[in-house]
């Protein structure tokens, strides 16, 4: 098969809020990154979120998990919105989200933190403590409290259960310890095993996993060290690993080293098929402002065309366009005060980095 040939069937879910906007900006530099590097991205669209409760009063219809099903990879805005908040649960827009990363089986979550120099003044951590930070934090994304059982709530009393399997916690140590061998062949655990038994556990299994990566130096953390640690000296990770709750909660922590939420990508893999989004949410306060930030969901493309379609050479096309933009003093409303030359819209900023793709080697 010559280049040109190479054909990708995309599934697209622009979602609610700003997901439609920040969804056209990275098509906008996909399309310029294929067709400088002689492949072929095709396009189809599904609802998921809210506007699929509109439409068809269920947050992920049969016919988007069939739709993904089928795809190469799915490339996901953000969902939610203050217009829904009072709907049950399981219509809730949030639900389809879980629901696909259910079906689809995606039970490893990435989000890669890496802090631009350009913007070391972005955050409110001293410069020096982030420059050259790096991490990856790999978190359990379809088991623990968030989908164990049972549940309730009665009105009086409440409850959840955190439960992990030894199967679940062996194939996300294997996503850990695959990406640390990519990378500084570090690996931390991060659990609470001083006080649960779930982390107890999780901890033994880990270190099972472990011996089959010798090259690999694995350490442990518990959670409340580790929110400290992240703060204190992040350099010091390499490759966090993390089951559900502790991942959520500590990748957001993490997220604030960029300086802006809008700058950090995630993938959900495990499946046949990768879900690739930005970490942030709908932020339906700003929608049709033109103020959103689409750099992370252009890096979501990113990672989409590095993991799921093995086009390394257009992925660090786009990473590098990236880093030439801000280096150039392109912001958007959210980096503003930091080192700008020119403040740019949404769709403005998207142009650039398409067209700093577009250029020569």
């Amino acid at each position: 098969m010559s280049q040109s040939d190479k054909q990708y069937n995309i599934a697209l879910i622009r979602g609610d809020g700003i997901g439609p906007e920040i969804v056209e900006e990275a098509v906008k530099v996909l399309n310029a990154v294929s067709e400088k590097e002689d492949f072929t991205l095709n396009y189809e669209e599904y609802l998921m979120g809210g506007v699929a409760y509109e439409a068809t009063k269920n947050p992920l219809p049969d016919a988007t998990i069939a739709g993904c099903l089928k795809s190469d990879a799915i490339l996901f805005g953000a969902i939610g919105g203050y217009k829904w908040d009072n709907l049950a649960s399981e219509l809730r827009p949030e639900a389809g989200l879980l629901k696909l990363r259910k079906a689809l089986g995606l039970f490893a979550n990435l989000r890669p933190v890496a802090v631009f120099d350009e913007l070391l003044d972005a955050s409110s951590m001293k410069p020096e403590v982030l420059k050259g930070v790096d991490l990856l934090v790999v978190r359990e994304l379809t088991g623990g409290i968030y989908f164990g059982e049972p549940r309730e709530n009665d009105g009086q009393r409440a409850y959840n259960t955190m439960v992990y399997t030894r199967e679940e916690i062996i194939r996300i140590a294997k996503v850990a310890f695959e990406s640390a061998m990519k990378r500084k062949k570090k690996v931390c655990s991060v659990d609470k095993a001083n006080v649960l038994e779930v982390s107890r556990l999780w901890r033994s299994v880990v270190e099972e996993v472990a011996i089959s990566y010798p090259e690999v130096e694995l350490t442990h953390m518990y959670v409340d060290n580790a929110a400290m640690q992240i703060v204190r000296e992040p350099k010091q990770f390499d490759v966090l690993l993390t089951g559900n709750i502790f991942g959520d909660i500590l990748s957001d922590e993490a997220s604030m080293m960029s300086g802006s939420i809008g700058l950090l990508p995630s993938s959900s893999i495990g499946g046949s098929v990768g879900l690739y989004e930005p970490i942030h949410g709908s932020a339906p306060d700003i929608v049709g402002q033109g103020i959103a930030n689409p750099i992370a969901t252009i890096l979501s493309a990113s990672m989409m065309l590095r993991f799921s379609l093995g086009e390394i050479k257009a992925a660090d096309r786009i990473d590098n366009a990236i880093k030439h933009v801000l280096k150039d003093g392109y912001r958007t409303k959210d980096l503003a005060r930091y080192n700008a030359k020119e403040v740019c819209t949404t769709e403005q900023i998207g142009s650039i980095i398409a067209k700093y793709v577009a250029q020569e080697d």
